[in-house]
């Protein structure tokens, strides 16, 4: 007869671990300096992904930042856009007002209530950072007037406006409108 060599059935083997006697864990092998051959190179290929993880999550912290900042530009730069379009919106009643108190009236009441209204629409605009771009006096400067008349006249200097027909208005450095003026030589 033959012996026949069969394996136990793992359900019947008892077997106690005694507390601390199991294999390392890993992080016994990350901590062990005398370690076996071998655990090294583990060591050296999990710092090195340890340097990748911190790498990738420096660039991804620095695209945050970066998408951050350009989106606080891009709020900012909308809020301009929107409130110069809306000044612009409001400069043909400027427009309007300008005129009718350019107007004689024999109504004291009503002249006074034009007046009131310019004054009012003149403190919003300067509340909102608007104000007008000087003229009349000044060097014409294409960035800031739109030349509709020239007049040849030695009684001005060169380039100098002698006369304002529409208001120009900036906010900050932008824009809104540019003068329309009389210039001469």
């Amino acid at each position: 007869m033959s012996k026949k060599h069969t394996e136990p059935d793992p359900a019947e083997i008892d077997i106690e671990i005694e507390e601390g006697t199991g294999p390392p864990e890993e992080a016994d092998v990350l901590l062990a300096e005398d370690g076996p051959p071998g655990v090294g190179s583990l060591q050296e290929q999990l710092e090195a992904a340890l340097r990748e993880e911190q790498n990738r999550y420096l660039r991804l912290a620095a695209e945050y930042d970066n998408f951050r900042k350009r989106s606080q530009k891009e709020r900012e730069a909308l809020y301009v856009d929107v409130k110069t379009n809306v000044v612009a919106a409001f400069l043909p009643v400027y427009d309007n007002l300008e005129r009718a108190l350019k107007q004689e009236t024999e109504d004291e009441a009503y002249a006074k209530g034009v007046e009131m209204t310019m004054t009012q629409l003149r403190e919003i605009f300067a509340q909102l950072g608007v104000r007008e771009i000087p003229a009349v006096g000044e060097r014409f400067d294409p960035e800031l007037h739109n030349a509709v008349y020239h007049i040849e006249d030695e009684a001005y200097g060169e380039n100098e406006i002698v006369e304002q027909f529409m208001a120009g208005f900036m906010l900050g450095d932008k824009v809104i409108r540019h003068s329309m003026v009389k210039v001469a030589n």
